[in-house]
């Protein structure tokens, strides 16, 4: 499903452990990593997406996570010229995004890369938060902070978004 400008319509999700940590996954036989994401199925709503693909993913169930928030309207990346695939129809130029923050309230031993038949990532860990636009890939870096600075207060209470993503060292998984 992509919309008339071209945007495939997304949700990104942020899982946070009880230290304030999110869950950070390396896509499958790369080396990039980002937090799990999908997209969004014809007549599918938003928070639908965001269970059916937390599952798949990460294999989490809503029993695993409270709903802390999310972001308001639709944050937007643009792929970078070589990863557009123009033979398709239609065109997909880029994702338009709904981020969720949830919370782990079960065990990390939840936490399973190979639910799905397809697994989409193939490693995790834990990350600080303010890392995670760093680290990312270079197109997908504007959204993460505009994302991260919409939740960071749901996230660490007194947080001031001005303040932007500080450095911080990577965490390590359990």
């Amino acid at each position: 499903m992509i919309d008339s400008q071209g945007f495939r319509p997304n949700v990104a999700i942020v899982v946070a452990n009880a230290d304030d940590r999110v869950l950070w996954a390396r896509r499958r036989g790369r080396r990039g990593w980002q937090f799990p994401q999908g997209g969004i199925q014809e007549g599918e709503a938003p928070e639908g997406a965001l269970y059916r693909e937390l599952a798949e993913e990460v294999g989490l169930r809503p029993a695993d996570v409270a709903l802390l928030g999310r972001t308001q309207g639709w944050l937007r990346y643009r792929l970078p010229r070589h990863l557009i695939r123009r033979q398709d129809s239609p065109v997909c130029v880029g994702q338009k995004q709904v981020w969720f923050l949830l919370r782990l309230i079960s065990n990390e031993n939840r936490i399973r890369l190979d639910r799905d038949a397809k697994p989409e990532f193939d490693q995790w860990m834990w990350l600080d938060y303010r890392e995670a636009p760093r680290q990312v890939v270079f197109f997908k870096r504007r959204v993460y902070e505009r994302a991260l600075r919409q939740l960071a207060p749901l996230l660490v209470p007194g947080h001031d978004p001005a303040r932007g993503a500080g450095p911080r060292t990577a965490g390590h998984r359990g």
